[in-house]
């Protein structure tokens, strides 16, 4: 409950209310969309024929909706391929609408089959998961929610990006524990193990970010920066990015964690808090292994890009690894999984001090368990009762 105030508290007072925020075109960042469907393609258009395709683009909205204007792209390696038939997305420049120089092709329209990838994964969740599984698209939703309408809007109203993102965290985390696993004291042990390792991650992420000398300043943060014209810390924002991506795999290793216990307790109601925390460990260990190397191969894959240009660039590894972007990579992988390791024992310590005595020292059993403990009772007590007497020595 203080946690759960705390969050509430720091919400209120980091909601930047009355702040209004520019946005699109008004900032420089980019113009208005215009969707559009590619009718024609034929090759030629910048003198050489086999350089550039020029498209015919019906436009669907924007300020001549109806209208089909001619788009010359170029054919090189790096750029996309267009043909008849593809929804493309157009930027305008909000310069004279009858100008065909006043668009650009610049991406695809994606709605329609994110739509259904969408679906589909709601679709397997709810047949493995059912109601809980509902409860768990709830919470993905409302994740959605406090990012965008708390996280983002703090940020960007200058506000402490670490601040905003451990608050943003809690809220997420209280939202997303509790809706899908219930309220109980299984899933408050859950919460507790994951705010103590993200408090430690935020710790660590602000300690090393620091003696690493990272700025947080790559090309799109300073193009962020310089169109907002209002003072972001930009290491913040590096901060709180490692503190909102390591609470999701955090989720995972204190719901398990705390479910494993809570089975052992089940299964044995006999044990004590320390077998108990000694058993849950050995699970853990197993648990943590497979966790830290899915966190690096997560950001190993995001960063792909970068590091076949950095491969190319004839560099030792002790230079790459020492840039600004590979080790603030570095240090948001470690960081993250020493956070990992450390839930392990935390949320397991806390899970078999609090199942050991949730019951007063016995664990509730199911009614199968109480059926077969009375069944058990009653034969013993059948068979001493048919056990034969030894006979009585002689008297006297």
């Amino acid at each position: 409950m203080p946690f759960a105030l705390a969050a509430i508290i720091g919400t209120a007072l980091l909601y930047p209310f009355g702040h209004q925020q520019r946005t699109g075109a008004d900032l420089g960042l980019g113009q208005y969309p215009v969707n559009g469907e590619v009718i024609a393609a034929e090759a030629g258009g910048c003198g050489d024929s086999s350089g550039c395709v020029t498209l015919q683009v019906r436009m669907a909205d924007g300020p001549n909706p109806g209208r089909t204007i001619a788009q010359v792209m170029p054919t090189e390696p790096g750029t996309p391929r267009f043909a008849v038939g593809d929804q493309v997305v157009l930027s305008y420049a909000g310069a004279n609408p009858e100008e065909e120089s006043s668009y650009q092709v610049v991406d695809f329209q994606r709605g329609n089959p994110l739509i259904v990838l969408g679906l589909v994964f709601a679709v397997a969740v709810l047949l493995l998961g059912r109601w809980q599984g509902l409860a768990a698209l709830g919470a993905l939703v409302l994740s959605f929610v406090v990012l965008i309408g708390f996280v983002l809007p703090a940020i960007l109203a200058g506000e402490n990006p670490l601040l905003v993102s451990v608050v943003g965290s809690g809220l997420i985390m209280f939202v997303v524990l509790y809706l899908t696993h219930g309220f109980s004291a299984r899933t408050s042990t859950a919460v507790l193990g994951t705010l103590l390792s993200l408090a430690l991650i935020g710790g660590l992420s602000a300690l090393f970010s620091a003696t690493t000398r990272l700025t947080g300043l790559d090309d799109d943060t300073s193009s962020l920066i310089a169109a907002l014209g209002t003072p972001i810390d930009a290491r913040g924002l590096l901060l709180a990015g490692i503190v909102i991506g390591a609470l999701g795999v955090l989720d995972d290793v204190t719901v398990t964690q705390t479910s494993a216990v809570w089975e052992l307790r089940r299964a044995n109601p006999t044990l004590g808090w320390r077998k108990l925390y000694s058993a849950g460990l050995r699970i853990g260990r197993d648990h943590v292994a497979s966790a830290v190397n899915t966190l690096v191969l997560a950001y190993a894959g995001a960063s792909l890009p970068l590091l076949l240009a950095y491969s190319l660039s004839g560099r030792s590894f002790g230079e790459i690894i020492s840039t600004q972007a590979v080790a603030q990579e570095v240090v948001r992988t470690l960081v993250g999984s020493i956070g990992l390791v450390a839930a392990v024992p935390i949320t397991t310590l806390i899970a078999a001090l609090v199942a050991a005595r949730e019951t007063g020292g016995t664990a509730r059993s199911t009614a199968a368990e109480r059926v077969g403990s009375a069944a058990a009772e009653s034969a013993t007590t059948r068979v001493a009762a048919r056990r034969p007497r030894p006979p009585r020595p002689p008297t006297a």
